[in-house]
């Protein structure tokens, strides 16, 4: 991996960790899923056109299949992911979210496509379990059999956390095929992706106006926030992967999960901060593992 993928990755990861930590105060729903497209495909309209008025004509059924495809995966990643903030803490779900995707592409290569992997992938596997486990509380979690309620709500962000890390799995490798096999724009590649969510999200929006108001003059800041920094983020990941083979970039990402650890558990005062933090720490060097081994 080169030296300018390397910098654009851990920017990337500091860009996303705070925009999550934002997206988990906002509280918000797939309504704040629909208030973040729409402002992303305002704020970032001029970018958009710029690049697109010449590329996007070109395009065929092959490019906008996978435009379609990323949408539809990003707004399941999203909406899950805002629902696993409410329902739990950011320091489980965000690292469970980030560090499963790996693990589950090397599970699923080993068991079905009866690929091999070597020691130290197993032990990149160790330590994404270790990890879970000391981020699910470790001993303290164990211990915990007297407090049903906070033993429910890890596991809550246990569940939220893997299935937001399939859909990571997911849109990275479609993402990433579009970038590298196609040579889409990654800019384009993420901003069209926003008309696709608008229009899956829209109906849940229109349900209920009066409701949507409500949210949208309590979630707009927030909103806007996460609109005008998370694209940053993605996008300088898909540049990334035009530089860097797929396999090490998304590991690599994981690094956005100490960002959070540390910075999240300091902001939002969830407990067990030290065993979360060592617990991303110890996914992170899993996939890391997973990605050399």
């Amino acid at each position: 991996m080169t030296l300018n993928a390397f910098g654009l990755i851990i920017l990337a990861g500091l860009i996303h960790a705070c925009w999550n930590i934002v997206a988990k105060k906002a509280g918000g729903d797939s309504r704040f899923a629909f208030f973040t497209s729409v402002l992303m495909m305002l704020v970032w309209a001029p970018l958009g056109w710029y690049l697109g008025r010449d590329a996007v004509p070109l395009w065929g059924p092959m490019e906008w299949g996978f435009v379609v495809a990323s949408g539809l995966l990003h707004v399941g990643y999203f909406v899950i992911l805002l629902r696993g903030y409410r329902k739990a803490d950011l320091t489980v779900v965000y690292p469970l979210a980030r560090g499963s995707g790996p693990l589950m592409s090397s599970l699923v290569a080993v068991t079905l496509l009866g690929e091999r992997i070597s020691a130290l992938g197993v032990a990149g596997i160790a330590g994404v379990v270790g990890g879970v486990f000391l981020i699910a509380g470790g001993p303290g979690l164990l211990r915990a059999a007297h407090d049903p309620a906070a033993r429910e709500r890890v596991y809550k962000g246990i569940w939220y956390g893997l299935v937001t890390g399939a859909f990571i799995a997911s849109y990275t490798v479609v993402d990433g095929y579009a970038v590298k096999i196609l040579m889409m724009s990654p800019i384009l590649v993420d901003y069209m992706g926003n008309f696709v969510r608008v229009a899956l999200l829209a109906p849940v929006v229109l349900r209920d106006l009066p409701t949507a108001g409500q949210l949208w003059r309590a979630q707009w800041r927030f909103a806007l926030l996460v609109a005008a920094v998370s694209p940053v983020a993605y996008v300088l990941v898909l540049y990334a992967m035009k530089e860097a083979p797929m396999s090490h970039v998304a590991p690599a990402r994981e690094v956005s999960m100490l960002f959070a650890a540390l910075i999240g558990g300091h902001l939002l005062g969830e407990g067990d901060r030290v065993a979360r933090i060592c617990g991303a720490v110890f996914i992170a060097a899993g996939v890391t593992a997973l990605a050399l081994g």
